[in-house]
């Protein structure tokens, strides 16, 4: 059976990237609006109607009202916006985030694709959470580096207009306020924010997601290696997760930006000292991948049945 799938907002970056992963693929009829009609509510509305998964490449305001419009009971949708990530009646679409999670997702009608920063960052903390070895309520910071097509068309013109890219690297929230925040705290389990130290790097795509942690300080002191072994138990089998050696780690010595290129793998490090008790936990992804569009499909294949990875750059 063929199934029918409508992307709004098909012509943005992230949905460019979708459309090249669900491109070919005899198991799916991609549903298109002319151009000329992409505004028309009508239009968009037989659209989403006619199809069996929707995935929602829009602003959050427009991703609300394109819910809106569907006015029947079978239509499953994927949210690519930050609009529902923490709105009742939602499936959060990590599918890595906890036991049984997975299965929730593959049961779901609506489903909320996580923002880029807070799929590193819940790689690397839930696992630490569910273990017992980072406390709910400890202070926990995250810091890191995305590529500019992160923040969209506006970002994407501002580095690559003919005046040059506003910085090489460029940090910002600094407000305390972003918005995957709430995200972060909810899903990570958290009883408290984390503080978001992100950045903007002169590079088009790529990421780096950092949580440094002083383990001497938390209770029990877990060692390096209990860190990395929570991690690694966390994602053995996973297809798309992977956590790297403690030796492995050390003899890189750092991860570039642009590590898994431009794929939908996520990679994760410990790096550490346990003589000094610290630890640096490291996730690397590509934002417009992992982050945005691998993401997508991947939560696609799991509410339609379809192997988890097909279609996906690994």
């Amino acid at each position: 059976m063929t199934i029918n799938i409508f992307i709004d907002g098909g012509h943005g970056t992230t949905g460019i990237e979708i459309g090249d992963r669900l491109a070919g693929r005899p198991e799916l009829s991609l549903i298109t609006v002319p151009e000329a009609q992409r505004r028309d509510a009508g239009a968009r509305r037989d659209a989403l109607n006619a199809a069996d998964i929707v995935i929602l490449c829009l602003p959050d305001d427009a991703a609300r009202e394109a819910v809106a419009l569907i006015d029947n009971d079978h239509t499953r949708v994927i949210d690519a916006s930050t609009a529902h990530r923490v709105a009742d009646g939602w499936t959060y679409g990590f599918p890595e985030l906890e036991p049984g999670h997975r299965e929730r997702l593959a049961n779901s009608r609506f489903v909320a694709n996580p923002g880029c920063w807070p799929t590193g960052f819940l790689a690397l903390v839930r696992p630490l959470v569910l273990a017992g070895l980072l406390p709910a309520d400890w202070p926990v910071t995250v810091s890191g580096a995305s590529g500019y097509s992160g923040g969209g068309k506006a970002m994407i013109a501002d580095y690559e207009g003919a005046s040059g890219a506003p910085s090489a690297f460029l940090p910002y929230g600094l407000t305390l306020g972003h918005k995957h925040v709430p995200e972060m705290t909810r899903y990570a389990g958290l009883a408290h924010p984390p503080l978001f130290a992100p950045a903007v790097a002169n590079a088009y795509r790529g990421m780096i997601v950092e949580v440094p942690l002083q383990l001497r300080a938390m209770p029990g002191a877990p060692s390096v290696a209990a860190i990395h072994d929570a991690l690694a138990a966390a994602y053995a089998g996973a297809p798309i997760v992977s956590v790297a050696s403690l030796d492995d780690s050390a003899a890189m010595g750092n991860v570039p930006l642009e590590h898994v290129g431009a794929t939908d793998r996520l990679a994760l490090f410990v790096f550490g000292n346990e003589e000094r008790g610290q630890a640096r936990l490291v996730a690397a992804l590509d934002n417009l991948g992992k982050g945005a569009a691998g993401a997508a499909v991947q939560n696609l294949n799991i509410l339609a049945g379809l192997p988890e990875t097909a279609g996906l750059r690994l």
